[in-house]
């Protein structure tokens, strides 16, 4: 039952920071996260997972790769399950190591920094919108949901497991930008509309808490603060939204 406690324990951030593991839940995500490079623990499977045919093709594939497999009651997989209707299937594996340090950037590149992102679901699919949209890397600051947190890796639909988040303090971040000699812009209602400004061929997009937008020492660290035109009568865009226009905007074709 070993693999039962541990993925129990992941499901607290401390834990996965400490063993360096995260869960993966439901088919499409276990499906994604077998393709992928990275390096799997184990897998616990309940008796849904047989119901259909997809859910036994994934079953003898993890099976054909000799993932350790455990096989629990609903009860028993509910207990460490962290979202709803996991289908049966969730999957252990090992964090990719990705720092900084370690981008390799072109003349002309993109990075999107989000910072103190609460919710999962927008968390995972800024991760997927950075991933689609050609950003070099998303980097996760302090204060953002944990991007390995089952929430977000199932609303990340794999994406992460190829384009894994980079997490840095803001000071880690300009130390970077500094040395590749590429801007930071952020989001804000206040910011120059789109469209008015030169755009550097390095720039990294920072986008702000859903509901307090950027925090202070991130504004302060931006060299331009941009808005995206919208109806007078328009609320505020969703934070993933407003990241998706961002990047299809101003991407170094553009």
């Amino acid at each position: 039952m070993r693999l039962l406690t541990l993925a129990r324990d992941l499901k607290r951030r401390k834990a996965r920071e400490r063993q360096g593991l995260f869960v993966a839940e439901g088919l499409r995500t276990v499906e994604a996260l077998l393709d992928s490079p990275l390096r799997l623990r184990g897998v616990l499977t309940s008796d849904v997972l047989d119901r259909t045919p997809r859910g036994a093709d994934l079953l003898s594939r993890l099976n054909a790769a000799g993932v350790e497999h455990l096989r629990v009651s609903d009860a028993e997989f509910e207990s460490a399950a962290d979202t709803e209707q996991p289908q049966g299937v969730l999957a252990i594996a090992e964090q990719p190591d990705r720092a900084l340090a370690d981008l390799m950037l072109a003349p002309a590149a993109r990075l999107l920094v989000l910072d103190g992102i609460q919710d999962p679901g927008n968390v995972g699919t800024l991760l997927r919108s950075a991933a689609a949209l050609g950003a070099t890397a998303a980097v996760v600051l302090p204060g953002t949901v944990d991007p390995w947190n089952a929430k977000v890796v199932r609303s990340a639909v794999g994406h992460q497991f190829r384009h894994p988040p980079v997490l840095a303090t803001i000071e880690e971040l300009r130390a970077f930008l500094d040395a590749q000699g590429m801007a930071l812009w952020g989001a804000a209602a206040d910011g120059v509309m789109l469209g008015r400004q030169a755009v550097p061929p390095r720039l990294a997009i920072a986008v702000g808490n859903e509901g307090n937008g950027l925090s202070p020492e991130v504004r302060t660290a931006c060299t331009a603060m941009v808005a995206i035109p919208m109806a007078d009568d328009a609320e505020s865009l969703n934070v993933a939204v407003a990241a998706g226009i961002l990047l299809h905007v101003l991407r170094p074709d553009a």
